[in-house]
């Protein structure tokens, strides 16, 4: 009697080690350089070149990404560019199951990233630049190799660490937007374009968060709300000699300050209107308490503070708080005015004596995770453009809204699945921290697929400075995500 054909099973989880050592060669010998290439090419969002389609900056970058992932010949990938009539383009690829399931019972991973950067910014250090990429002591830097080119390089350097050891996967896609910077107004239309072929979705990961520190994994369990816009003020139609006006026609950056006085408290930086903000869900407080006890006053030290000379000793700058549980609750649910332009001023080298007729803002509010962003909107607009001081023309055109993200609640299986990851590729416990940006995509695949788990995380840890100066990529900490995402993706059940 013949023996039975034995056929080998794959094995049930990575050999971290293996998959560490795996994913951080292809970083050294490849992923780099692609990044390095990628940061010279200055595919600035549409928000900020509304050029965009004519220099074709987005659909280079777009077009190296899709080359690059042809090249690396995955079992069982396909690939496209899918372009919309009139939005910017994306990536979209899948990636066949090797695990035996049920038709009706199979969950797909959703792997996530954008391509499109946010402008220059100014403050370089000198042998820098956003499109000049230097790599030095483990750090790319550059406009957008961390924020957050890298994640399709990553996400597809993962499934290649789980096809290595022949471990068993899930259905993967890919979604690489090329308009997250400027709100990923183009996104929604995408996901419902794609939504057949996104399959019932169990896994969502987000490669576009940040990190408490380089030291173990971090899960961003929420994101804050943002409403945008141009706020203005006019008293006159042009300049006019400062000595002849003054005293008589209202400085419009006096009315400026006015206006804003009904939005945010000067002295504290409290926003008035109670309707911006919420309250903090307890687990989310426990979770700051817990990531306050590991990071400790890292939680503010990590920024860049300005410092001057005080008789013989350094002082700095200092903080809203010390306290490192105030601290996190106040840059993830804390509604937040910032001015983050500024129109009708003359460089000072050119300011002469003449009273401006003008002074505009940009404006950007973050809110709380559970604060509805179009009726802040409205009730923005409202405020600020009602009863204006002196009869003055003031106007407020807004430029974006997205409202924040809370997470699910984390299932035993995911759990555990972060904490095996990060004690394998860490040696210390999965962190759980809210960040204070925001990510629009969460919402919407949080509403279009409410049972999936949420694993939002990336490399903008201390002093990566993303949208900023000197913006890097701390590549050691890349290659140990890389590899806990195959971990992460290996234990989904």
């Amino acid at each position: 009697m013949n023996a039975p054909l034995h056929r080998e099973m794959p094995p049930a989880h990575l050999d971290a080690a293996r998959a560490l050592d795996q994913v951080s060669r292809q970083w050294d010998g490849d992923i780099l350089r692609q990044l390095t290439d990628y940061i010279a090419i200055p595919a600035k969002s549409p928000g900020f070149d509304p050029q965009w389609a004519e220099h074709g900056h987005i659909d280079t970058v777009l077009r190296n990404a899709a080359r690059w992932v042809e090249d690396q010949k995955v079992a069982g990938l396909s690939l496209e560019v899918v372009r919309l009539p009139g939005r910017t383009p994306v990536l979209f690829f899948e990636i066949a199951a090797t695990r035996a399931a049920d038709a009706h019972a199979q969950q797909t991973v959703l792997m996530y990233g954008h391509l499109d950067k946010q402008p220059e910014f100014s403050g370089w250090r000198a042998d820098l630049g956003p499109w000049t990429p230097k790599y030095e002591d483990g750090k790319l830097y550059g406009r957008g190799g961390a924020d957050d080119g890298y994640a399709v390089y990553a996400s597809i350097a993962a499934v290649q660490a789980l096809k290595a050891q022949n471990v068993a996967h899930p259905r993967i896609v890919g979604l690489i937007e090329t308009c997250e910077e400027s709100g990923s107004h183009d996104l929604l239309p995408y996901v419902e374009a794609l939504r057949p072929r996104l399959g019932d979705v169990g896994l969502v990961i987000c490669l576009d968060s940040g990190a408490g520190n380089y030291d173990q994994l971090w899960l961003t369990t929420s994101l804050r709300g943002m409403a945008s816009g141009t706020l203005k003020v006019q008293i006159l139609t042009e300049g006019v000699h400062s000595g002849d006006a003054s005293g008589l026609v209202p400085s419009s950056f006096r009315i400026m300050r006015q206006v804003l006085d009904r939005l945010e408290d000067s002295t504290t930086g409290r926003l008035l209107p109670q309707s911006f903000h919420c309250e903090v869900p307890p687990d989310r407080l426990a979770q700051a308490r817990a990531t306050a006890t590991i990071l400790g006053d890292e939680v503010y030290r990590r920024f860049p503070w300005a410092h001057y000379d005080c008789g013989g000793s350094t002082a700095f700058a200092l903080p809203t708080t010390t306290d490192p549980v105030q601290a996190l609750v106040n840059r993830t649910w804390t509604p937040t005015l910032s001015v983050t332009g500024a129109e009708g001023f003359p460089s000072l080298q050119d300011a002469g004596n003449v009273l401006r007729p003008y002074t505009a803002f940009k404006l950007s509010l973050r809110l709380p995770p559970l604060v509805d962003a179009a009726r802040a909107v409205d009730e923005l607009k409202t405020l600020l453009e009602d009863n204006a001081p002196y009869q003055a023309r003031v106007t407020f055109e807004p430029s974006g809204a997205a409202t924040g993200w809370n997470a699910p609640a984390a299932e035993a299986w995911f759990e555990q699945a972060l904490q095996q990851a990060s004690q394998a590729h860490f040696g210390a416990p999965c962190g759980h921290i809210g960040q204070g940006g925001t990510i629009p995509l969460m919402n919407m695949l949080s509403a279009g697929f409410p049972k999936a788990q949420m694993m939002v995380c990336g490399v903008l840890g201390p002093r990566s400075n993303a949208h900023g100066p000197n913006e890097f990529l701390h590549v050691p900490y890349a290659k140990r995500l890389t590899a806990a995402v195959a971990e992460v993706i290996a234990r989904m059940p």
